[in-house]
């Protein structure tokens, strides 16, 4: 059993996380141990257990700026997805494999029931990018349990933002005309919510020489018929842009890809991961965030948090500034390992985690007070997150390198508003210093 413990939260954030988390935390991996949540309210944790306090301030800075909350939690429980197939032919060039190094024998792990296709569709924020009835033909079919999932998260995660924001998101459907489509929710100027994008894509088709090549590139042996080679992918992503610079921007994306041979046999393997990027260091939010997804990891190998934390950092490393987007958190691709059904199921848990490892967060800072210079330098770093998604991003550069793309999603990762300062550097013993340290030497937070 884990515990989260808050400082500083408001009654009003207290009671509203209770909701959120009492409807979203529920599907973490079972522990049947009953823990108190909020004075009066019993929970039945699966795996996870939330407590408020309060217990006054975390920490104050050396300028004197009070940092609102602390927040623990220990013990044992853890840009884009392209809207069409660019998103996910652009983790091209990974010099890194998924796959781990040394299997440890572990007992298999038995997937959960997964219910009937048609009810899980009536909580989704959109009917499914497959047609119901297809869905249900090919129940026991990977395509189709990831199409679920990625629904599920997406609506998973949507619903969580409604409810501490109080605005509600666009759906905007799409179509992809060589295959497929997707589902795009973005919410803008909401009341805690900048920008807030949330994408589902399922696309098919044929590879194109490009995307066979890059395939290639990466160590994958491919034979088509006639030079053809037919696919599928699919993913959820996003990014969100909070308007207080205390509540830091997160991003996560999780996405399959199948290709059929010659043959008929099929090649398949997974990718994803989620990151945060603050503007203040937080040790606490750190390491709330980083802990949920390596007791997620750690349900399923003990290597895969080290692994993928170490892939993630110098993923999103942006080098002509010599630093790190954020603080990382876990990034991995080509994940055909140890099977299909494990790999799902690690992808399946580390999807669970993306309300817990972030809304606690949202919740602790959501009335914190702010300066207009913290402001500013929430801009600044804006300013670095977009140099890296134009620059670096593998998704976002071929994306708008490849007709038929859907060019508002691609850019859905991007802030509204951002800030470019000749020669900025911050005055040496102050936070925005402190952040900056971190960001180029990046820490172990777990």
């Amino acid at each position: 059993m884990a515990t989260i413990v808050f400082c500083s939260v408001t009654k009003t954030a207290q009671t509203t996380a209770r909701r959120c988390l009492m409807s979203h935390l529920k599907r973490l991996p079972t522990s049947g141990d009953p823990v108190a949540l909020l004075p009066g309210t019993r929970w039945f944790s699966r795996g996870f257990s939330v407590r408020f306090m309060s217990r006054g301030t975390a920490g104050r800075s050396a300028g004197g700026r009070t940092r609102k909350g602390a927040l623990a939690l220990g013990g044992a429980a853890a840009v884009t997805a392209a809207a069409a197939v660019a998103g996910f032919l652009a983790n091209a060039n990974h010099f890194q494999r998924a796959e781990m190094a040394t299997k440890v024998a572990q007992p298999a792990q038995e997937s959960e029931p997964e219910g009937d296709i048609l009810e899980r569709c009536r909580g989704f924020m959109s009917p499914p990018v497959t047609d119901v009835g297809v869905l249900e033909e090919r129940k026991g079919e990977m395509r189709t349990r990831m199409e679920m999932l990625i629904m599920e998260t997406q609506a998973d995660f949507c619903n969580a933002l409604q409810e501490v924001d109080g605005g509600t998101f666009k759906v905007d459907r799409w179509q992809r005309n060589e295959g497929g489509g997707g589902i795009s929710c973005v919410m803008q100027d909401g009341k805690v919510f900048e920008k807030a994008g949330v994408n589902v894509s399922v696309v098919f088709g044929n590879l194109t020489e490009e995307a066979a090549r890059q395939m290639t590139s990466r160590g994958k042996v491919l034979k088509g018929k006639d030079g053809k080679l037919p696919f599928c992918a699919m993913g959820v992503s996003s990014v969100i842009h909070p308007k207080n610079p205390h509540i830091p921007t997160v991003h996560f994306n999780y996405r399959y890809f199948e290709i059929e041979e010659e043959d008929g046999t099929k090649q398949w393997w997974f990718g994803g991961g989620t990151d945060l990027t603050p503007i203040y260091v937080n040790k606490e939010d750190a390491f709330h965030f980083h802990n949920t997804l390596k007791e997620a990891c750690d349900q399923h190998h003990p290597q895969y948090y080290p692994d993928f934390k170490k892939w993630c950092d110098r993923y999103f490393y942006v080098r002509h500034r010599g630093e790190t987007r954020g603080i990382g958190g876990i990034f991995f691709d080509d994940l055909d390992s140890p099977s299909q059904e494990e790999a799902f199921n690690f992808v399946k848990s580390c999807s669970r985690t993306v309300v817990p490892c972030y809304l606690p967060i949202v919740y602790k800072h959501l009335n914190d007070s702010f300066t207009d210079e913290e402001k500013a330098w929430q801009q600044v770093r804006r300013g670095r997150y977009v140099e890296f998604n134009l620059v670096y991003d593998r998704g976002v550069k071929f994306g708008l390198a490849t007709p038929g793309s859907r060019i508002e999603s691609i850019l859905m990762s991007l802030p509204l508003t951002a800030r470019w300062e000749y020669m900025h550097e911050p005055a040496k013993g102050t936070l925005e210093a402190e952040m900056l340290e971190v960001l180029r030497k990046p820490n172990e937070w777990v």
